[in-house]
Order: structure tokens, then sequence, then C-alpha cells
């Protein structure tokens, strides 16, 4: 089966999204796309009071990953593989749980036009993590920016990433679980996800590891399927 050529990564703060899209890039020698998070000057103050600095924080995002994605339509001679550490249709689910109505109307209007413009990716690969295990991440990581975010936002922003994804149809979607999962320490368990965006994407999947790699660790994947001790633990 071939290796589709435009993977997206997706989930909530914390999943582990930028950690696998960098090293599925690194595997498969393609190009990366990382959202530019901390790039966003509003995004702290939205933090700390959400409805003085929503719209701001919002539309910096949208033309932000308009940007970015706009150069998808742009021909790489250097790269066969993009992988990105996000979708683009995904920023109107935080529009959706922050904005008010009438932002959200002019919001739209906004987000409709550029969204015609931007190319669909080939697989979305959807990391779901428990509440839970999303915060013990984001306070693991200890991000400045993140320091104010609390248990009910991130609750709340779980559940419409989950609504989401459940009606999401735009493109192959593989689900995957992370709870129990390290990509990063755990070789087998990266190994396995590869092969399973090597078979081909199609409808909606649900990625299972192995039984081998439940039981067993390793080290981090290379593109030559060799392994090498991890220095330290992943970085969601």
């Amino acid at each position: 089966m071939k290796t589709p050529a435009y993977i997206v990564v997706e989930g909530v703060i914390g999943a582990g999204k930028t950690t696998l899209a960098t090293m599925l890039a690194d595997y498969l020698e393609g190009k990366p796309i990382k959202e530019e998070v901390e790039e966003n000057p509003f995004l702290a103050r939205f933090y700390r009071d959400q409805e003085a600095f929503r719209f701001q924080t919002q539309i910096y995002f949208l033309l932000s990953r308009f940007r970015q994605q706009g150069s998808l339509t742009e021909p790489d001679l250097f790269s066969q593989y993009v992988v990105s550490d996000y979708l683009f249709a995904k920023d109107r689910i935080f529009a959706c749980l922050n904005l008010d109505d009438d932002e959200l109307a002019l919001y739209d209007r906004v987000h409709t036009a550029l969204e015609e413009q931007i190319p669909g990716p080939d697989l979305v690969i959807y990391l779901q993590a428990s509440t839970d295990r999303l915060m013990g991440r984001i306070a693991k990581r200890d991000r400045e920016f993140e320091r104010s975010i609390d248990r009910d936002y991130i609750q709340k922003l779980n559940e419409a990433y989950n609504y989401f994804f459940f009606h999401y149809d735009a493109a192959p979607l593989l689900v995957v679980n992370t709870d129990d999962i390290d990509f990063v320490a755990n070789e087998l368990h990266f190994k396995d996800l590869v092969k399973e965006i090597r078979k081909g994407a199609s409808g909606t999947r649900y990625y299972v590891p192995s039984a081998e790699g439940m039981r067993r660790g390793g080290g981090r994947a290379k593109p030559d399927g060799s392994g090498d001790n991890p220095k330290g633990e992943a970085t969601p």
C-alpha cells in the first residue's frame, strides 16, 4: 500500500501531536509543518482572561494557519511527504467554543473564504486522551503560557474534539487513544503505527498496538528500523 503523502496529526492540547508529527516527518524524511502556537501574542492573556482576548487570539491563529497551510500549494522538490501537527478545519472547534454569536458570525465569513484555498490531507491521525492525562502532560511540560489553563476548559475542549472527529469525513481518519501509548519511549508502538499508516487510507479506523508492543519498551524508531535509547520522556 502507498503511504499517504500529506498526513495531519491532531489532538487536544497535550495529546502529543507535535511529538508524533515530528517523528513521522523524520521517519518518512518528509517536510514537517508545526503550528506556531507560541508566536501568538494574545495567547497567554487569553488563558488568563478568555472573554477579553478570545477574538484576537482566534483570528491570529486563523490567519497564521492559513499562511502556513497555503504554502502546501507550492511544489516541494525535496520532500515526497508532508506531516502537519494540525488540521486547518479544526480552527473552528476553538471558535465555536470560545466566541460569542456575533464574533462567530464574523469569524465564519473569514474562515469560509480562506478554507476554500487550503489543500486537504490524505490522512488525519486523531490522538485521543483522557482529560486527566492531558492535564498531567500540560503540567509536566510546564510551558509558561499554559500555566493558567484550567481543567474545565480542557474538558470542554476534549468533548468538542471528540464530537468534531466523530462526525469528520472530509478525509480518511485514524483514531489513536494515547492514554497508555508512548511513541517515544516504546519503539514498537511507533513501528505498529507506521504499519497501520502504510496499509492505506480509507474511512475511519482505530489503531490498537500489538500485544508485544504493550509488554515491551524500546528506543526511538529510526527510518532504517533501528532504535536508540531515548534520553527523556515524551514531550506532547
